[in-house]
């Protein structure tokens, strides 16, 4: 027994009783309703039972003896008759578990059958009720010793075996690798046993059990390989697709389909879906898709057995009449009893237009005979949206269906075996939706695009079965758990949908001659909208409610609102009001975060913007169309509020209401009004004052503030101050998440504000907030708990959003603050740049980064110089992310250098230190040779600083390598496979080190390997954006020697030449939209070029005239000067921006033409360089006159 080396009675494995019941570890409802706090005494009894079996169990040797064949024979009765709910591992250790059966195993020979059953029901019983994952020692044991069962005993063993084995194997399919050959390979006992053909059904079960625990992998283990893999999903697939033996009970085969679904869910999560020969995705759905409508009363369809990528759905056939279903008969036979019952149901009396009604009746549905769709229900069921119920009317909240729910009753006048049946199949639907789930995750989104018209609508069906789709299951299932499951699925095909979605778009007049798939697919989403607020209006159920509220936020946050006509979201913003005040706590939550998808969603939307506005009132009860069931039913809130609301704001709700928006009053209510009355659901992890909402209502409510700040700010700026003062309130609490949203709020706000004043925005129609009330705004929150958040080391993350916060001051606000306000401002970031935390060091680098752009502090030499060494100093951190915010934060400190030398002039340039300048330097060259995230910002700061840089710093020697190093830095990158905005940035970099006059551009040992590296890029780029502005910077230089030697300035002509020859060819059709602007662009840059041009440089100019070249050349040149183009005047400087082109001053292109062609005919080129003055004058006087022509022939048009 090993050595005896494991110890029944040790420190370790003692089976103490004094254990702490809070831990125990019950995954079974029915344990849990079996465990009570009374059984003190039988649990120390039971306890005291097993330890004294197992130590005699251990204290047993083998022989042949007959005693020891009753002792065994007893204890392994008592073992198994003992309940093990409430042991734990602390009691008994797993270690012991493996040891026990290990040791009963050898004690057991495989010709003692009986003990061989007894000893296999222990094994499952011992490791399903103490949740054991056996050992790999133990497993190589015990698996061996079952399959030496299989092959040796009875067959009527093999069942009790195979589950023994099923519970072994759990989770450590990778670690039976010895024995899958003799398992899963050719002629394997589960292969075998599995097989459709065999007639044991029992034994059927088992093995299909123990190929999907096979299948399964706990967290640390890898997955089932590569083939074994495969032959578990076709074992599993072949067992979904074969039809029900006869004589099988209907629930056994339930069973036998429950293990093969949850078998394919544990194959699906063990990786991503990979498409082999055979394993076809069409298939495996469309048995999913039958599974899913399984005994679902009155829906008896035939499945195509293929499902195929397609626009349109592939339509389902009804069967002909049959005298009995092959599969479930059960489920089509009404007894007497259920006719009475339905009978007894009320249809069509007060309900709500028949959405509710279409589940009201837990079996007989179908009143269409065999097979088929009641269509009475369905045509009631699925009625526009705008449900509500008859003035007078009270809607039966409670249908029949709803009022035992529970998957352990079996209790209805239709007796136990039929609501057993049906509670079946409806695990067996459930099953299929969690597999359906495990497909969504495993198999990448664009494909499973493909077939989306097999499980969402794209039209009410009319006349005629609709078909059936996910949404069938949400509103027609009778079973609370299998529309969640359905709704489940749905909110993951939905999530990250937005690529796809785009497509669609009906906001045009309607094709009569075909429908394109745009029109379909907005079709489908209209669907989508009206199928989801029916399911909303009809359900009961509050964990069901929530997952309908889940759903449509994710259909809300992808649905392209903009492109689709409005009025989607007018019906469901008015239906969804209500929610916020439900009885049940996640249902509130769930509301408030489709109100956030709502405000978030491509904000901002005028459909929104008008539903803000409307006026205030909540009160729903005495509102016909916008009450839930539950509060038609129960008065268990107070309106008093909301009515207060209602006489604040009269009128229509067609009225623009004057005062604050009722969503952010709303939800600054819910944020600190005390509730009203006790909630009749749990509060679990409310907040520490008990007379508020629970914790997660008040922070939903605080993001749903900052989506409508962001989004709609000018609706919010009337309760500016108000918002402030919440944002300070949730600072002062002690629950970290509160402060956290609240300084996530603050950030809104000061973020809205910026963007009011930002000058680029069109703000004439919008009044902005007046910078007295933004400086009172930031003097309250500055003056309250925002500097303790800053403050708090206790909490990083806190610390880091407030940060955040504090960097989004408008700078004329932060101009006005006192004098000792922004010192401590500035204080404070400075020191949390020093932080350990890796997160508050970025954000307060960041933050420093903003505020080094203000006007007011930019000209401070020493706030600049005191930014530079912080920042410096956080380049070289360990993190990522710290060294990626401190190279963004140093681009902007070089940006403000170079406003400075333009504003200021040699006065700051002085008093800056030289050598911090020289450590900004090397530090930038360092961090260009960095992650890309970093490069990016790095390589644009280095372009700042070489234009920077005056005559006095060039003339140190202490400066020429770095300044040879930082040039070498930006070649290497742009030449280099770094990602395109980096290149774009490094291109940019250099043509801004091209402006500095001081730079010895042209005879430097850098400048041939700069202009080729450019040259290069400009025709061979495959990014239409970096090719721009490389074209840019070669059109820089503003005098003819910065260019080089003349070998130099015909390489740089002839690459953009060539660049403009070929600027329409692309092999990627995205980049085909910047072709214009790269014409453009090349264009300025060949007419500069000639501007400067001298006599040297003729004979290269005149070789590419006399060519082919010459005619496209003068073609795009002529199309360039009619479009108005403007050329770059050199010196001036450009925009960083990832989609701008320079915005530099321009000059009419024809202006620069007629000038560059005076001064070439006023050259005089030596004897031998008279024919190739000729011939460029002769080309651009050819440019100019088809110009001419061009022009006059518009202007006669």
């Amino acid at each position: 027994m090993a050595g005896g080396k494991v110890s029944f009675y040790d420190s370790n494995c003692n089976f103490s009783s004094n254990r702490n019941t809070n831990r125990l570890q019950i995954t079974s409802s029915d344990n849990v309703a079996r465990f009570t706090s009374s059984s003190t005494a039988q649990h120390t009894e039971t306890q005291d039972q097993i330890n004294r079996c197992f130590n005699k169990l251990r204290s047993l040797r083998p022989s042949d003896s007959p005693t020891l064949k009753t002792e065994l024979n007893l204890l392994f009765d008592q073992l198994i008759s003992e309940n093990y709910t409430n042991i734990t591992h602390d009691t008994i250790h797993p270690e012991v578990v493996c040891v026990l059966l290990v040791h009963a195993s050898r004690l057991v020979p495989l010709s003692q059958e009986h003990l061989v059953l007894k000893l296999c029901q222990l094994i499952h019983q011992l490791l399903n009720q103490l949740q054991v994952i056996v050992d790999e020692q133990t497993l190589e044991i015990l698996v061996s010793y079952c399959t030496r069962a299989l092959r040796t005993c009875s067959p009527w063993t093999h069942p009790e075996v195979m589950l023994s084995l099923s519970s072994l194997v759990y989770g450590n399919g990778s670690r039976c690798q010895r024995h899958l050959p003799e398992l899963l390979g050719a002629g394997g006992v589960l292969v075998n046993y599995s097989d459709p053909v065999q007639p044991d059904i029992e034994l059927r079960r088992s093995a299909v059990h123990c190929i999907a625990n096979l299948c399964l992998s706990v967290s640390g283990q890898p997955y089932l390989e590569d083939p074994y893999k495969g032959v578990c999903y076709g074992v599993l697939l072949r067992t979904l697709q074969s039809p029900k033996p006869p004589n099988v009970e209907d629930i056994i085969f339930c069973a036998l389909l429950q293990n093969a679904l949850r078998g394919m869910q544990c194959f699906l999560n063990g990786g991503k879906w990979k498409a082999v020969p055979n394993q076809d995705l069409g298939t495996l759905l469309a048995v999913l898709k039958r599974f899913m409508f399984y005994g679902l009363p009155g829906i008896s369809v035939e499945m195509p057995q293929v499902l195929y990528p397609a626009p349109l759905p592939q339509y389902e056939t009804i069967p002909a009449p049959k005298p009995e279903s092959s599969q479930e008969p059960s489920s089509q036979k009404k007894t007497a009893g259920s006719q009475q019952n339905r009978k007894r149901k009320s249809r069509g009396k007060g309900k709500k237009a028949g959405a509710e009604g279409t589940r009201g009746e837990e079996e007989g549905e179908s009143e269409t005979g065999a097979g088929g769709v009641d269509q009475s229900d369905w045509s009631a069921g699925l009625q526009p949206a705008g449900v509500m119920s008859p003035s007078g009317a009270t809607p039966q909240l409670q249908p029949s269906w709803k009022k035992a729910s529970s998957d352990s009753e079996f209790s209805d006048p239709e007796g136990g075996m039929q609501s057993k049946l049906r509670l079946y199949q409806a695990r067996v639907r459930q099953s299929a939706l969690q597999c359906f789930l495990a497909v969504v995750r495993c198999v990448e989104k664009r494909v499973l695009y493909g077939y989306w018209s097999s499980f969402i609508p794209d039209a009410p069906g009319i006349g005629g079965p609709p078909p059936l789709t996910l949404l069938t299951i949400a509103l027609k299932d009778p079973s609370p758990k299998v529309r969640a499951g359905s709704l489940q699925v749905l909110s993951a095909l939905l999530e990250g949908s937005r690529p796809f979605l785009t497509t669609a778009e009906d906001t045009g007049a309607p094709r009569q001659a075909f429908t394109p798939f745009s029109a379909t697919l907005a079709g489908s989403i209209r669907e989508l909208h009206r199928c989801l607020l029916l399911a909303l209006l009809a359900e009961s159920s509050c964990q069901t409610l929530t997952q309908v509220l889940k759903c449509l936020a994710h259909l809300v946050s992808n649905v392209p609102y903009n492109r689709l006509r409005p009025g989607l979201l007018s019906p469901l913003w008015k239906q969804i009001r209500p929610y916020v005040r439900h009885r049940d706590v996640n249902v509130r939550v769930s509301s408030l975060t489709l109100f956030g998808a709502l405000v978030s969603a491509q904000a901002p939307l005028p459909e929104i913007h008008l539903l803000l506005q409307q006026p205030g009132s909540t009160s729903t009860l005495g509102t016909p169309g916008i009450s839930t069931p539950q509060e038609l039913s129960q008065n268990w809130r107070q309106t008093v509020r909301r009515e207060e609301e209602a006489s604040s704001s009269p009128g229509g709700g067609a009225e623009v209401a004057e005062g604050p928006c009722w969503l952010l009053q709303l939800c600054v209510g819910l944020v600190t009004q005390p509730r009203e009355e006790p909630y009749s659901d749990s509060d679990a992890g409310g907040s520490g004052a008990a007379q508020l909402e629970p914790s997660p209502v008040r922070l939903e409510a605080l993001q749903v503030l900052a989506h409508l700040v962001k989004g709609y700010f000018s609706l919010a700026q009337t309760s500016l101050l108000e918002l402030g003062q919440l944002s300070a309130r949730c600072l002062t609490e002690q629950d970290p998440s509160v402060q956290l949203h609240g300084t996530k709020l603050l950030e809104e706000l000061g973020t809205g504000i910026i963007q009011q004043y930002r000058a680029d925005l069109n703000t004439q129609s919008v009044k902005c907030v007046p910078v007295c009330q933004v400086v009172q705004f930031w003097s309250d929150v500055l003056g309250g708990p925002l500097i303790g958040a800053l403050q708090n080391e206790q909490h990083p993350t806190l610390q880091t959003s407030a940060c955040d916060a504090l960097s989004s001051i408008l700078p004329q606000a932060f101009s006005q603050l006192p004098d000792k306000t922004q010192v401590l401002c500035i204080t404070i970031l400075l020191g949390l740049t020093y932080s350990e935390n890796s997160l508050v060091k970025a954000a307060a680098v960041r933050a420093l980064g903003v505020y080094i752009l203000f006007p007011c502090l930019r000209e401070d030499v020493m706030f600049v110089a005191d930014t530079a060494n912080a920042i410096l100093t956080a380049l070289d951190d360990r993190s990522p992310n710290v060294r990626a915010k401190a190279a963004w934060s140093l681009g902007n400190l070089t940006d403000t250098l170079i406003a400075n030398m333009q504003s200021v002039g040699l006065e700051f340039q002085e008093d800056f230190s030289d050598m911090l300048l020289l450590n900004m330097l090397r530090s930038a060259t360092k961090a260009s040779a960095d992650k890309d995230r970093v490069k990016s910002n790095a390589v644009r700061a280095l372009g700042n600083l070489l234009h920077f840089l005056q005559p006095g710093h060039l003339g140190k020697p202490v400066f020429v390598q770095p300044v040879q190093e930082a040039m070498s830095a930006l070649i290497d990158t742009v030449k280099g496979e770094a990602t395109m905005k980096v290149r774009w940035n490094a291109c940019y970099a250099l043509g801004n080190a091209f402006r500095n006059h001081n730079l010895p551009l042209g005879t430097a040992p850098w400048s041939n390997d700069a202009y080729s590296a450019l040259s290069h890029v400009v025709t061979s780029c495959k990014n239409f954006k970096v090719r721009i502005k490389s074209a840019a910077a070669l059109s820089i230089p503003t005098a003819r020697d910065r260019y080089g030697d003349a070998g130099q300035f015909a390489e740089v002509w002839r690459a953009l030449v060539q660049a403009l020859e070929h600027s329409e060819e692309t092999e990627d059709f995205l980049e085909y939209r910047y072709s214009a602007s790269l014409r453009t662009q090349l264009c300025r840059a060949l007419l500069h070029l000639l501007s400067v041009c001298q006599s040297d440089d003729l004979p290269a100019l005149r070789s590419s005239l006399n060519d082919q070249s010459r005619p496209v050349l003068k073609d795009f040149l002529v199309r360039y000067l009619s479009e108005k183009g403007a050329v770059l005047v050199a010196g001036c400087d450009g925009v960083e921006g990832e989609d701008a082109v320079d915005h530099t001053v321009t000059k009419d292109g024809l202006m620069v033409l007629h000038e560059t062609l005076k001064r070439l005919k006023e050259l005089q080129p030596v004897s031998d360089g008279i024919e190739d003055l000729r011939t460029v004058v002769d080309f651009l006087e050819d440019v100019v006159k088809d110009f001419e022509v061009l022009k006059e022939a518009d202007s006669t048009q």
